[in-house]
């Protein structure tokens, strides 16, 4: 088999790279972004929304991403770029699922042994969202990319650009204001 010239450059290409190609319309080069993030933006997805719901919202980020990939003013940080697009399309799942909330629509089979554990993971999941979704966006990025994630403090400061300090401040506040809302939940 040949080799095509630069093939395999691109897969170990850096983000800004990779990004701009793909804001340039290279199919590949947004192919290896989805490969690259898919999975870390399903697993942020999914402690937002229902695991059933966190491909659709996956889905609907990368569709998204696409079309405003030309937009991006920095390609280096098109990981919390993304981040930030899949948080806004899962809270905004959340709050249309509000609006026409039906039994016929949960799963209650796949979420836990029995109708109990089942309704109280859903209604634990459900009160959670609605605390993050409550942060300024800035406490639910440096939330999310701590516990979720599982990034650094210094990881967290540079995906979102801001002091580490800064990163330790949010996360205290994020913090205090999820332990209040989730008192009901200890």
């Amino acid at each position: 088999m040949v080799s095509l010239p630069g093939r395999d450059s691109l897969s170990d290409a850096d983000d800004r790279t990779i990004a701009s190609r793909a804001a340039d319309g290279d199919i590949r080069a947004f192919e290896l972004l989805m490969r690259r993030y898919g999975s870390l933006l399903r697993a942020y997805a999914a402690r937002i929304v229902r695991p059933s719901d966190a491909d659709d919202v996956v889905q609907e980020t990368f569709v998204t991403a696409w079309q405003d990939l030309p937009d991006l003013a920095n390609p280096a940080s098109v990981r919390s770029w993304l981040i930030t697009i899949v948080t806004r399309k899962s809270i905004d799942r959340l709050r249309a699922e509000r609006h026409h909330d039906s039994i016929d629509d949960h799963d209650v089979a796949d979420s836990a042994p029995g109708p109990e554990g089942a309704a109280s993971a859903e209604s634990l999941d459900e009160a959670l969202s609605q605390a993050l979704s409550t942060l300024p966006e800035d406490q639910r990025r440096c939330w999310v990319l701590r516990e979720i994630a599982g990034y650094g403090y210094n990881q967290i400061a540079d995906e979102l650009d801001l002091p580490v300090s800064t990163v330790r401040g949010l996360l205290v506040r994020s913090r205090k204001t999820l332990v209040r809302e989730m008192e009901a939940w200890r």
